[in-house]
């Protein structure tokens, strides 16, 4: 099968095109010049040195020609701040591509799609008195997301969203989403305060294999929470201590309101700045503060296999505590989502 793949340099996108390469797949990607020094192209990748968002539809449909399957693992998360209304910028690279590539995907012969997008969509369903798409515009955009990647969806045009949760697992060269916790955490200097609940994760090579397994067997238009290991925050936390070398570190779990009296603090100096989180931090108290947990039960239908969890966040937060002591370490940001 030949795919395009929007995002292919990116940790996710990466991982998923090294399975496909290893199954004999053809890819078609796109990344901003220079050729990334700090991975290897799979083989079978054709590497498009181009923004994708700059070709004009008919180059589009040029580079689709003869592709059977279409991955978006491009875009921004919840970590993206800005101006606002904050939504548009999400709505500029979350939403507004699709509905140029789709309808191109769709006339240049493409039959299965699959979309990256957040397991918040999935916690909104379920918990719907949480009112998560009302009040947090990063959670509002992708659920309009999956609104709209699904309103492109007919039979023969199967398009599937995986909802990603944490994602643990480094890329050389490439800035760990971690970092910032990672600050957080190293400034409390005698205890680690956090909240009491938790939260699924899968590993990098995970993802890609459940992105992988839905471009394969997903028929009509689906949603695929995955999660494979469930981890209240001080379990995970406890991980980071001892990545960290703070083994002794205490974890000591806050009441809700102290974490809200937090929030408002960093709200009052956004609204300060003109900024605009992607996550309403007081309202999100709600949610932070619950297991957010998801059965492994779909990740293995997409055929999703263990791997060691506690190596990939203890890399990812080793790499972190590095590009932190070494301000001149020549790593980029990372975006998955």
């Amino acid at each position: 099968m030949k795919v395009m793949l929007i995002g292919g340099t990116g940790l996710l996108g990466y991982e998923t095109a090294k399975i496909l390469s290893k199954n004999n797949h053809e890819i078609i990607s796109f990344a901003l010049p220079p050729i990334p020094t700090y991975i290897k192209i799979p083989n079978n990748m054709e590497l498009i040195l181009k923004n994708y968002l700059t070709l004009s539809e008919e180059k589009l449909l040029d580079y689709m020609k003869g592709c059977k399957g279409l991955i978006f693992a491009a875009g921004i998360d919840e970590r993206v701040e800005g101006k606002p209304p904050i939504y548009d910028l999400y709505y500029e690279y979350n939403i507004k591509p699709l509905h140029t590539l789709l309808p191109l995907a769709k006339k240049a012969g493409v039959k299965s799609v699959v979309i990256l997008g957040s397991y918040f969509s999935h916690f909104n369903r379920i918990w719907p008195e949480l009112n998560l798409s009302k009040y947090h515009p990063y959670i509002r955009s992708r659920v309009d997301q999956e609104n709209v990647a699904f309103s492109y969806a007919d039979e023969g045009f199967n398009i599937s969203i995986i909802e990603i949760p944490y994602v643990f697992g480094i890329q050389e060269g490439r800035r760990p989403v971690w970092t910032i916790l990672v600050n957080e955490i190293l400034k409390m200097k005698k205890r680690t305060y956090w909240t009491k609940g938790g939260t699924t994760m899968v590993t990098a090579r995970q993802a890609g294999e459940a992105i992988y397994g839905a471009l394969l067997s997903n028929k009509g238009a689906n949603v695929y929470p995955i999660g494979y290991y469930n981890m209240t925050w001080k379990e995970m936390l406890e991980i980071f201590h001892q990545a960290l070398g703070r083994d002794n570190h205490k974890i000591v779990t806050i009441p809700n309101f102290l974490y809200r009296l937090y929030a408002r603090r960093l709200t009052r100096i956004n609204k300060k700045n003109n900024i605009e989180s992607g996550l309403n931090l007081v309202k999100f108290s709600k949610l932070q503060s619950r297991l957010q947990y998801i059965d492994k039960k779909t990740s293995l239908s997409l055929g999703v296999t263990g791997d060691d969890i506690v190596k990939a966040i203890t890399d990812s937060v080793k790499l972190s505590k590095l590009a932190l002591e070494e301000k001149d370490l020549k790593l980029i940001n990372m975006k998955y989502k």
